[in-house]
């Protein structure tokens, strides 16, 4: 298994940071994951979930890698897993 946390620097709801959790491997993967550490199906966002920084040392402890934001997009982008989202004109 290979999952990934990016350190909550990210800003969102509820005066809380937030990071972003994803898999280089499937989402198949990350979404077993995510359930097994209780985040919501909502949270998920084209190719990772967005996590409160209140669960970030329990997915550590559940076998989820920390890596900078940085390594996190390009383990993303070079496992094919990376979506954009699709501008509108």
């Amino acid at each position: 298994m290979t999952v990934l946390i990016d350190p909550p620097n990210w800003p969102g709801p509820h005066d809380l940071l937030w990071s972003h959790l994803v898999s280089d491997i499937s989402l198949d993967e990350l979404h077993a994951f995510a359930a097994e550490l209780g985040v919501p199906p909502r949270a998920f966002d084209r190719d990772h979930y967005d996590v409160p920084e209140t669960v970030y040392d329990r997915a550590v402890a559940l076998g989820a890698e920390p890596v900078s934001s940085q390594t996190l997009v390009k383990r993303l982008i070079a496992a094919g897993l990376r979506r954009r989202r699709r501008l509108v004109s």
